[in-house]
């Protein structure tokens, strides 16, 4: 598709939708940039290590988690940076911690086709998958971290001065 095309589909777009890939851009970037650094340094702000939250269906949520899930997918396409599933999985995270969504991060091990060793991450809210499902049968988990709202909790007021500049689109 033309860059125009792009460009004219972006700009009819409702602008509550703009915004939401707007965040997922800068979500995408921000948990790029998280993945630079040790994993012993960010795994404590992904939440409850070995843990997991309810896979009970939440029904009101249900449309946000797909919107956002819609989000990160697309933006990554368009990311000058590798946005895999791992960046995928922390930039969905931390847009549901922002609308106090509890939801679970799976780090999973196995083996590629070609039988060599391979990593792959996905989030889960509820019953629901938000990034990372396809595949994901072909790996064991060797790692989750639960984002409790407890834990959102501590990171509320953080995100409370955030929150008023940028609004939480639902």
């Amino acid at each position: 598709m033309k860059m125009t095309k792009k460009f004219k589909i972006f700009w009819n777009t409702e602008s509550i939708i703009k915004l939401l890939w707007v965040e997922a851009y800068f979500y995408l970037a921000f948990a790029r940039v998280l993945k630079l650094l040790p994993f012993s340094k960010i795994s404590p702000s992904l939440g409850t290590y070995m843990e997991e939250t309810s896979h009970s269906p939440n029904d009101t949520d249900r449309k946000i988690l797909s919107k956002v899930s819609n989000a990160v997918e697309m933006m990554s396409k368009y990311t000058f940076w590798e946005s895999q599933c791992l960046v995928k999985a922390i930039s969905a995270m931390k847009m549901l911690k922002r609308r106090n969504i509890e939801s679970t991060l799976y780090l999973g091990m196995g083996k590629d086709d070609n039988g060599k060793l391979a990593a792959h991450a996905w989030l889960r809210s509820g019953p629901y998958f938000i990034t990372g499902s396809q595949g994901k049968e072909k790996f064991t988990v060797v790692g989750m971290f639960a984002g409790f709202l407890s834990n959102l909790s501590n990171e509320g007021e953080k995100c409370a001065n955030k929150a008023k500049r940028f609004p939480i689109i639902k």
